[in-house]
């Protein structure tokens, strides 16, 4: 089934140093861009993490660091990437959870101003446990009756991905051929950063979703803790959530 677009739909996969968004890495990217009109693209690209690729992440994916030593770090090729998914929506397996919030960091640390919150995010591996409780290897072969080959290379990941969507469409009668469907389909929380640090509450409220202040209103903490926002400015969080909560408070900063 081709995909019904109005955007394009960039499906990719990360490869890393390890799963901390905060101190961990990319070191492979692979993406297939498909258009409206059913062209795609696909691209892979090795990066230089500047840090070494611990053993058992190379045991994984099978990068290490002889094989990243030439290559660009993500900063120099982040201005690049960001134009190559303007104005794209983008698909991943697992990608709510792992690699947007990864790809998220790394733009934010080259410092590139990619806005992703504006992006449609399709998550089939959502889609999946939704519906056969499995992985993507398992995913692959349910839908497609193939066996992944060279699983957990970005590349290899990425095309699965793809095409394990489009299987999905076809099976399943109740999903909609549409990305915004699919994307809030594919969506287990209503997240205000990739983390889930701060979520929406049913009246569209950002509230804290961790430790004491759990379940109480951002703009309410900041008001009543103001040594909170320099915690967690200070602290070991991802720089989205830094970027998210200092985009509230200045909101509630201009409001006044």
């Amino acid at each position: 089934m081709q995909l019904n677009l109005r955007n394009p739909l960039v499906f990719f996969d990360l490869e890393t140093t390890g799963i901390n968004t905060v101190k961990d890495r990319i070191v492979e990217i692979s993406y297939v861009k498909v258009f409206p009109n059913g062209k795609e693209e696909t691209k892979t690209r090795r990066i230089n993490p500047g840090m070494p690729i611990p053993p058992e992440s190379t045991a994984i994916h099978g990068i290490t660091d002889e094989d990243v030593k030439d290559c660009p770090t993500f900063k120099e090729i982040a201005k690049s990437l960001a134009t190559q998914i303007e104005g794209c929506d983008l698909a991943g397996y697992n990608s709510n959870r792992f690699d947007i919030p990864m790809l998220a960091e790394e733009f934010l640390r080259a410092g590139v101003d990619i806005d992703l919150n504006r992006r449609k995010f399709i998550d089939v591996q959502t889609i999946f446990h939704k519906m056969e409780q499995r992985t993507l290897s398992a995913a692959y072969k349910f839908y497609c009756n193939k066996s992944l080959e060279n699983a957990h290379t970005a590349e290899a990941d990425t095309l699965a991905t793809y095409e394990g969507l489009k299987a999905q469409l076809d099976r399943y009668p109740d999903l909609k051929n549409d990305v915004a469907f699919l994307s809030q389909y594919s969506c287990y929380s209503n997240n205000v950063d990739f983390a889930g640090r701060m979520v929406y509450n049913d009246k569209g409220e950002e509230v804290i979703n961790f430790g004491k202040y759990k379940g109480r209103l951002v703009t309410e903490i900041l008001k009543s803790d103001p040594g909170y926002y320099s915690w967690i400015m200070n602290g070991d969080f991802p720089l989205n959530t830094k970027k998210m909560l200092t985009e509230i408070r200045l909101r509630d900063f201009n409001s006044k």
